[in-house]
């Protein structure tokens, strides 16, 4: 039986109803996704030492007998999303349902070694999240980024000018580091035979750190903008420089770029990789550019890690930034002058790509 609607079967007409209502209220995933880390949820359990029982979770919460359904709901969603494991607490009379952390909440653990909380708080802010609702009106600037239009100037100069969120913003961007310095440490290839090391964009010195104390005779710098690294203390083989990327980097045998081109133009990025070459050039060296980012691959990507990539690059395309193809890599290192580079997995969707002069 077919439908009136172009000929589309009900069933068909029915699937893509769902698959509308799953995008228009996908906002709540993300809501939710705040709720659970204001409320402090995974800490609670992993101090609990066991799963928790709902009773037990709402006394700690000290919410109202009234909403303990609701955490409940929310509680069943967030765990249906992977977030909480449901088990059954047989030693109690009415057999209550228990919450469990999974490996996605344990991320959530604050002072944990690995803890993401930090980038739910930064990015589900309103005044970075409220942006998206302006899409239509920045589609049609010409010049300005999203938040350009929403926030009156670009990104960095919003950090620059609101010393809160930009605290906030770096906390975030040493969260997400401390997950690649645990990729990092199975990548000794990378820095072997390397004496010296710059970290452009590299904040509070997060991987930088992580570096240095698996090579110690390798000097590290971190180079950002100067109010990020002005209160920074130097150490043995590490310090801290402040400066602007587009008018020089410090020399070094290696430049690292862990999450920077992706924020930027093609063109701003070949302005970046030129003073990078700058840099590992001088003196006669022949040195290399590392870069940690995305390489959207479509063919060979499982369809839910392209989905993941594909949605940050509308993310970066706020900021007038992309997630690159390796034909678009490849175009950005042969017009910034480079000869050679190889691409390496590194996480779950980032990539390490090394480029030689």
């Amino acid at each position: 039986m077919t439908s009136s609607i172009n000929g589309r079967k009900p069933s068909d007409i029915f699937k893509a109803q769902t698959l509308l209502y799953k995008h228009l209220f996908a906002f709540i995933d993300s809501m939710c996704l705040k709720w659970t880390v204001e409320m402090n949820i995974p800490n609670i359990i992993h101090d609990h030492g066991q799963p928790i029982s709902l009773s037990n979770l709402v006394s700690i919460l000290h919410v109202p007998s009234s909403k303990a359904g609701n955490v409940q709901r929310l509680m069943r969603y967030l765990a249906h999303n992977g977030f909480f494991e449901i088990v059954t607490n047989r030693e109690m009379e009415n057999e209550e349902e228990a919450y469990a952390l999974t490996v996605a909440s344990e991320l959530l653990v604050k002072e944990s070694d690995l803890c993401l909380a930090a980038m739910v708080e930064c990015i589900l802010d309103p005044t970075l999240s409220g942006s998206y609702h302006e899409l239509k009106k920045w589609i049609y600037e010409e010049d300005l980024t999203l938040f350009g239009v929403t926030l009156g100037s670009g990104f960095w100069d919003f950090l620059d000018k609101n010393p809160d969120y930009n605290r906030s913003f770096n906390e975030a961007m040493a969260s997400d580091s401390k997950m690649i310095n645990l990729a990092l440490r199975d990548c000794d290839f990378v820095f072997e035979e390397l004496e010296s090391i710059v970290d452009v964009g590299g904040g509070t010195g997060t991987t930088a750190k992580i570096i240095c104390e698996t090579f110690p005779k390798l000097k590290c710098v971190v180079f950002d903008r100067p109010q990020v690294v002005e209160n920074l203390s130097d150490t043995n083989n590490l310090s801290y420089v402040g400066g602007d990327m587009f008018s020089s980097i410090p020399n070094a045998d290696a430049v690292l770029l862990k999450w920077i081109l992706h924020n930027w133009t093609d063109k701003d990025c070949i302005r970046i990789l030129k003073k990078c070459k700058e840099a590992v050039t001088s003196d006669g060296k022949r040195g290399k550019v590392i870069v940690i980012d995305m390489v959207i691959n479509e063919k060979k990507d499982e369809k839910n890690l392209t989905q993941m990539k594909l949605l940050m690059d509308v993310n970066m395309a706020c900021l007038n930034g992309k997630e690159r193809k390796e034909e678009e890599w490849k175009k950005l290192f042969e017009e910034a002058g480079f000869q050679d580079y190889k691409i390496s997995p590194l996480t779950g969707f980032l990539s390490l790509i090394e480029i030689y002069p």
